[in-house]
């Protein structure tokens, strides 16, 4: 028997689809994107502070779910530590990419662009994080890409919808209605761990250079880049037709 073509994302009424998964479990959204994009799903992981959760969730649906992992050469020695933890532990079908261009060239190049501001930002960004994703997505054949962002993360993420179209890729975000409350429940339920660096202060974890512990006052996003901006290109809208992302 021949297997249906998967889904596309230009099939998918995105109002009416949103209108449904709102109301439903993280699981019965994760459960949806496997099904409808059958052998066409891949999610992704930063090994962050809390990212266990969406690992565990999606391992469960699908245990050979690809997981694409970013390494842009500038990550804490805990977090590699960390992703080897889990990548054990739940037997990740682990895919690890990295960028084109060494980290060494790249400061031979153009210098430290974290220390360039908005625009210094956004070229490390793409350089670093958007090309390597979308080559694995393409390499993946993936169609719908998992992610774990939640509403609580910060103010950008504060009106994002389950499913969103970004660019030529559909994202499902499964916890995006999850509160801090509910990510703490759901690790202590399952004997998960918190990034390492958690117990020190950090409340987001990225690239050494681009993430601060949290102080008083401080909103989440002022512990990453400086507070200039939030999201490190993964998750803005691009209008280059090229990026699937």
């Amino acid at each position: 028997m021949t297997r249906p073509a998967p889904t596309t994302a230009n099939q998918i009424d995105l109002d009416a689809l949103n209108r449904d998964l709102e109301s439903r479990s993280a699981s019965d959204r994760i459960r949806w994107a496997l099904e409808e994009f059958l052998g066409h799903a891949a999610l992704s992981t930063s090994f962050g502070v809390q990212s266990a959760v969406m690992l565990h969730l999606a391992t469960q649906l699908d245990p050979q779910i690809p997981v694409v992992f970013i390494d842009t050469g500038y990550l804490f020695p805990e977090t590699y530590s960390f992703a080897e933890e889990l990548t054990a532990r739940l037997k990740l079908n682990l895919k690890v990419y990295s960028p084109a261009m060494t980290a060494a060239r790249q400061e031979a190049l153009y210098g430290k662009l974290w220390e360039q501001g908005i625009e210094g930002l956004e070229k490390y960004g793409r350089i670093n994080k958007v090309e390597p994703m979308n080559r694995a997505l393409r390499e993946l054949d993936a169609r719908v890409w998992l992610t774990g962002l939640r509403r609580e993360h910060a103010s950008t993420r504060e009106e994002l919808s389950v499913v969103k179209q970004q660019n030529r890729i559909l994202k499902v975000h499964p916890i995006i209605d999850w509160s801090d409350r509910e990510i703490y429940a759901y690790l202590r339920e399952h004997d998960l761990p918190y990034h390492p660096l958690w117990e020190q202060g950090y409340i987001s974890v990225g690239d050494t250079h681009s993430t601060t512990r949290y102080a008083d006052g401080m909103r989440p996003e002022d512990t990453r880049f400086s507070g200039l901006k939030r999201e490190c290109g993964l998750h803005e809208q691009s209008g280059e037709s090229d990026y699937m992302i």
